[in-house]
């Protein structure tokens, strides 16, 4: 699956500091809006408690763990490996503190929230320099470089428009522009950055645990072309106010979106592995589930009922797909990380573990549909402002997340 002296390419403490940290943010992240869950069920969603939980699940969790992932993976995908470990370490606790900070000061004060943002941001350029050092190393950069690349790019504009946002807020300046700077915002944090990077590791991980082989990758330069030139023309759209660039830039990203979800289909079919693993076909629903999110956008948006149902289009876009997508790489990658690190130098001397058993998959299945019942649940509630549903369907949201988080760390322990 991965080659097997991926262990010794990066400190193993250095990707699971980032994943640890990410699973406390996320547990932390889901009780934080099981409290304040009677806002989002009654449709407010731009007030600070809000603000808070969004930005300790998108930087806590996913961020955060797109980062550790990425100081394992960019090895592998881009045979070089990382520019500096210490450095890495120190930007772990930089942005770890930042997020940490920057999310309670968003729920007790936002006017004070800057400088911790700015110690987020910090952290953020760090692990930037730190990847534009690495990727530069690469001997033959292609398609995965412009994919992670390109998420790298629309990372970095996401977190200083973030705190463009915040400096309107405090000085009072800009309102005029503080619409269209908060939607490209989102669009580049959702759809630039996480996306861009789903589908630029997309390309190295399905054949993987997929053992395919002889597919085309012909298809990929159509994926970023289209999903790129989609962003470029949704965000025009939202400062220039032409509706028609708008449904035409959504266009595009359903388009693209729609190519990548084909090309996953024809990898899939040159697999050599007749039984996909549980945590991986869980990866790939969470595929069809982002098609089926940007096709309803597109769809609303052609109706002229999009603004009215965005804040529940965005929740299932973050849930539906950019989580279902980590935890499904992440039941696999994080088992065979560790089993690699632990286990990999005693083969042929002493019994050791298979990898099959570091994870318990009789559980991943219920976790991750009763996971996927419960965002239903609680987007229904949403959308008929149905506090009680909200509720029931949170906190079993939030179990499910503890499980999953306790299953993970006790791969940790075998």
């Amino acid at each position: 699956m991965f080659p097997q002296n991926l262990g010794s390419e990066t400190n193993i403490k250095l990707p699971f500091s980032f994943i640890l940290f990410s699973l406390a943010a996320l547990v932390f992240s889901q009780f934080m809006l099981l409290i304040d869950g009677q806002l989002i069920a009654n449709g407010s969603f731009r007030i600070p408690p809000i603000w808070s939980v969004a930005h300790l699940l998108i930087l806590g969790w996913a961020l955060m763990v797109a980062m550790g992932a990425m100081y394992q993976l960019v090895p592998v995908a881009f045979l070089t490996k990382i520019w500096n470990e210490k450095f890495g370490f120190i930007q772990f606790f930089v942005t770890a503190a930042g997020i940490t900070s920057f999310s309670s000061m968003l729920y007790l004060s936002p006017h004070y929230a800057m400088i911790p943002g700015i110690l987020t941001l910090v952290g953020i350029l760090m692990f930037l320099f730190q990847m534009m050092m690495t990727l530069k190393t690469q001997k033959s950069p292609n398609i995965l470089t412009a994919f992670v690349g390109s998420a790298l790019i629309c990372l970095l504009l996401t977190i200083g428009l973030g705190l463009t946002l915040l400096y309107m807020m405090n000085a009072g300046t800009g309102s005029e522009y503080y619409t269209s700077i908060f939607k490209s915002h989102l669009l580049l944090g959702l759809a630039g950055w996480f996306t861009l990077l789903i589908f630029g590791f997309s390309y190295k991980m399905v054949p993987m645990f997929s053992l395919s082989h002889g597919y085309p990758m012909t298809q990929a330069r159509y994926v970023y072309g289209m999903y790129i030139t989609g962003l470029l023309i949704t965000l025009i759209s939202f400062f220039n106010g032409q509706y028609f660039l708008f449904i035409t830039g959504f266009l595009l990203l359903f388009i693209g979106f729609s190519t990548f979800s084909w090309h996953i289909s024809i990898i899939i079919k040159k697999r050599m592995k007749k039984k996909l693993d549980k945590p991986f076909l869980f990866a790939l629903v969470a595929i069809g589930f982002g098609n089926l999110i940007h096709l309803t956008a597109l769809i609303l948006l052609l109706i002229r009922q999009f603004e009215n149902l965005a804040g529940p289009i965005i929740y299932t876009y973050i849930l539906l797909w950019i989580v279902l997508s980590i935890v499904g790489y992440l039941y696999k990658i994080v088992p065979f990380l560790w089993w690699t690190h632990k286990y990999s130098k005693d083969i042929g001397k002493t019994k050791v573990p298979t990898l099959k058993e570091m994870m318990n998959e009789k559980i991943i299945s219920p976790i991750l549909f009763l996971f996927i019942v419960n965002v239903f649940i609680v987007f229904f509630a949403i959308i008929f402002k149905q506090t009680i549903f909200f509720t029931i369907g949170q906190f079993l949201l939030s179990i499910t997340f503890i499980i999953f988080a306790i299953s993970i760390v006790n791969v940790l322990r075998k």
